[in-house]
Formats: C-alpha cells, sequence, structure tokens
C-alpha cells in the first residue's frame, strides 16, 4: 500500500472556497480511486489543507493520476488560491493500522519525526513495542516512513474528540509509561514537527 500526502499552502482565508471547489469536483474523482482524508489545519502552519489518498502501488497510483487528467470536472478550480504544492508519498509501517472511512474525532494530529541516516530500521522496531499500549488511549489512524524526498521521516496521525482530551491523554501516555518510544537517545531523534487539524465534512476519515 502507498499513501499520498498532499499539502496545499492557501492564500489567506481561502480554506473555505477550497474546500467547497473539493467537495463539488471530489464525486468524479473518487470514481478512479478513493479519498481517504481531507484536513484544514487549525495549529501549526495555517491556511493549508492535507489530503489523503491511498493506492495499492505506485504503479496503480501513476494510473489513476494519468486517467484523472482527462476527467472535465478534475482537478479542482483553485489554482488562484494556492501559493504551493507539497507531496509525499507514505508507506505504512508494519504496526499501521488499514487506512479505513470512520468518525473519530474532531481533531486529527499530523506529526513529522525525521531521524538520522541508518536508523529507520531501529526506530521501527522501539515504534512497535510501544504503540500495543497506546492505541488503547486513543483512536490510531496510522504511521508511515516516507519513499520520496527526505527518506527518514516518520508521519503519524492521531484523532481526538477536542484539544482538551488531546492534552489528558498525552499526560496519561507519559505518566503510565505507555508513550512515547525511546528514539530521543544517540542522535536519533533529528526533528520534530506537529500540526492539529479538522476534517472537512466530505472527509472520510471525520
Amino acid at each position: 500500500m502507498l499513501v499520498e500526502l498532499r499539502t496545499l499552502q492557501l492564500k489567506i482565508a481561502a480554506g473555505p472556497a477550497v474546500a467547497a471547489s473539493f467537495a463539488e469536483a471530489l464525486p468524479a474523482r473518487t470514481a478512479l480511486s478513493p479519498l481517504a482524508g481531507f484536513f484544514a489545519t487549525e495549529v501549526g502552519t495555517l491556511n493549508q489543507v492535507i489530503q489523503l489518498w491511498p493506492y495499492q502501488s505506485a504503479a496503480e497510483r501513476e494510473s489513476v493520476l494519468a486517467r484523472a487528467e482527462n476527467l472535465p470536472q478534475w482537478p479542482p478550480a483553485i489554482d488562484e488560491q494556492v501559493i504551493e504544492e507539497q507531496v509525499r508519498l507514505l508507506e505504512p509501517l508494519p504496526f499501521s493500522p488499514p487506512l479505513e472511512p470512520g468518525e473519530f474525532g474532531a481533531i486529527y494530529e499530523i506529526r513529522t519525526y525525521t531521524y538520522g541516516v541508518g536508523f529507520m530500521p531501529e526506530v521501527i522496531e522501539r515504534w512497535a513495542e510501544k504503540i500495543p499500549e497506546r492505541r488503547k488511549l486513543s483512536p490510531f489512524i496510522g504511521a508511515y516512513r516516507t519513499t520520496t524526498g527526505r527518506r527518514d521521516q516518520l508521519v503519524h496521525i492521531w484523532a481526538y474528540q477536542d484539544a482538551a482530551e488531546r492534552q489528558r491523554i498525552r499526560a496519561r501516555a507519559i505518566e503510565t509509561g505507555a508513550w512515547p518510544p525511546n528514539t530521543h537517545a544517540e542522535g536519533m531523534l533529528l526533528r520534530q514537527e506537529n500540526i492539529l487539524t479538522t476534517p472537512a465534512a466530505f472527509s472520510p476519515l471525520r
């Protein structure tokens, strides 16, 4: 499986119009392959929309994108609202659950960790030890490693009902030792980035 994480940086206040354009154009596009999630940033870099598109393989993705170019309804007419676009291709880690539609929370936290070169196998092993207990505390949407660009990044996504629940659960996870994995030492973890997002009404993950 492959997941495309597509981030659009928008002009200020363009988010509602972009979401409306996506909602209108989406049925034609999802006839080719499903959308997993569509989110707007609330904390972190603002005026962004995040899309998650799952594919069975890179070959399927290339085929779908080629076919989508011939759709009269796609892509949505949003070029004037978009400042820049970033695409990352992600591979699910062995303990990542299936990326399936569902109502998991009003807030989705998307975290990106950058590790030193060569540490990823050990990182995955340490994460695998901790994930079973951590996922008992809040919905775990998935964990992925990047396959393009910087290949030592791990992206993980969690859902919460609200910001207060997120704070309570994170405090409890640390207090009980359920989280985090020990990847801070020995120069393993170099950088942490985090955004809190809200799902659109049409997002399969919401």
